[in-house]
């Protein structure tokens, strides 16, 4: 009877041996192990520890499972408010990939191809000319452009729509007011087409307004006003309620304060008015490029949605097939100039994001996996997804000027070997 019990014994040691090595090995399985949090716990304590950032939070999942959330620092340092799960921040251009959502699910229910002139949906832009130089009286030299500008063109920032830093046409487009927040976006685009284009469209990669056109043209296809489209058809349907152009009353109190970098090491806070001047209150303009407060969960629940290839909670936004087309690299190499889009890494750009094509080139490139596709915001806010690695990543912080150093650092955490 005796050895009945102790093969017994053995048999559950081997069992339990076993299980355990199995969840080991299922742990390992992860690309973020406990070696990976705790070095994203060191990255990201450091920047708050050195004075570069006053509050920063990440939240990573993977293979459908959390497996990091973290914060350091203040939301509001003068008040000592944590940074925290609870946090709202402006995510600015992380607002744009939410645009080419709206904009993409029109586009499958065959309401544009790609390749439409867009002067077709908006007849503002027909006609439109190209800014080549001055004359010996200064005078702007303007001629037709080669071709129209494409609905493609506008998803990718090659339609040539000119900046205020633009050496000829930035006087201009500053006096033209376009972007003013009392425009309704009809306004904008009318009054945005009367402007030259500083290049035929499709011959360069300038970052700019053509978002905030795609949020127009999302109007005109749907019959809705844009932020109403957005609301109904992606932000509620993912019960993203914390995401919106105004904050309700009760997320105001959690909208972390906006800090400027003024040296290696000290913080200047933007003035609270100055900071929510956009959304402090609700304005005619309703850009698609920017403008979109959000927590880190409500923004999560946007990637996880990307990352399952459209689906996400029992609710469809998109199709597999949409999404993998807008996460394809739509940039031709004849397309050399680029603006600042190589600092991104060895990338391309798709619809409203960027997508990584190559390993990087070097140790001072971001860190991520060949087929990731990322946007970024003004304040350091920075998004991804990885279908490789099934993961998702969310990185929050309140902090001008943009600073690629910090998304280097974290990547770098999650990334490293």
């Amino acid at each position: 009877m005796k050895n009945i019990y102790v093969i017994l014994a053995l048999l559950c040691l081997v069992a339990c041996n076993s299980a355990e090595k199995k969840n080991n090995t299922e742990d390992d399985s992860l690309l973020v192990t406990q070696k990976v949090k705790d070095r994203i716990d060191s990255t990201l304590k450091s920047h708050v520890d050195s004075g570069y950032v006053a509050g920063i939070s990440a939240l990573i999942f993977e293979k459908d499972k959390e497996v990091y959330f973290n914060a350091f620092g203040f939301a509001d340092r003068e008040a000592k408010k944590a940074m925290d799960r609870n946090t709202i921040v402006r995510i600015y251009s992380m607002t744009k990939p939410v645009t080419g959502t709206a904009l993409m699910q029109l586009y499958e229910q065959g309401a544009f191809q790609l390749d439409d002139p867009l002067s077709k949906y908006l007849p503002e832009f027909t006609d439109m000319k190209v800014c080549t130089g001055v004359d010996k009286a200064g005078k702007l030299k303007l001629e037709p452009a080669k071709r129209g500008i494409t609905i493609r063109d506008i998803t990718r920032h090659t339609a040539g729509f000119a900046s205020q830093q633009d050496s000829l046409l930035g006087k201009m487009v500053q006096e033209a007011d376009v972007m003013n927040k009392e425009n309704t976006l009809d306004a904008m685009t009318k009054k945005l087409a009367k402007l030259p284009l500083a290049f035929h469209p499709g011959e360069q990669w300038a970052y700019g307004i053509s978002v905030d056109v795609q949020a127009r043209l999302v109007e005109k296809l749907s019959g809705k006003p844009f932020d109403q489209y957005v609301r109904e058809n992606i932000l509620d349907p993912l019960k993203m309620t914390r995401t919106r152009y105004v904050p309700t009353n009760k997320d105001k109190e959690a909208l972390a304060a906006m800090y400027r970098l003024v040296a290696k090491d000290t913080l200047q806070r933007i003035p609270d008015e100055e900071a929510n001047a956009f959304n402090g209150k609700e304005w005619p303009l309703k850009p698609g490029g920017y403008g979109l407060t959000s927590s880190v969960d409500d923004y999560m629940r946007f990637a996880q949605m990307l990352v399952h290839e459209g689906s996400f909670d029992g609710t469809t936004i998109l199709k597999p097939e949409t999404v993998k087309l807008m996460a394809t690299n739509h940039l031709a190499d004849s397309i050399t100039k680029r603006m600042w889009l190589p600092s991104k890494g060895q990338v391309g750009f798709g619809i409203d994001f960027a997508v990584r094509l190559r390993e990087p080139a070097s140790e001072k490139e971001n860190k991520g996996a060949i087929g990731e596709f990322f946007w970024d915001g003004a304040a350091s806010t920075l998004f991804w997804v990885d279908p490789v690695n099934e993961l998702t990543a969310v990185l929050f912080v309140q902090v001008l000027p943009f600073d690629n150093t910090l998304h280097k650092k974290f990547r770098d955490a999650v990334y490293a070997k």
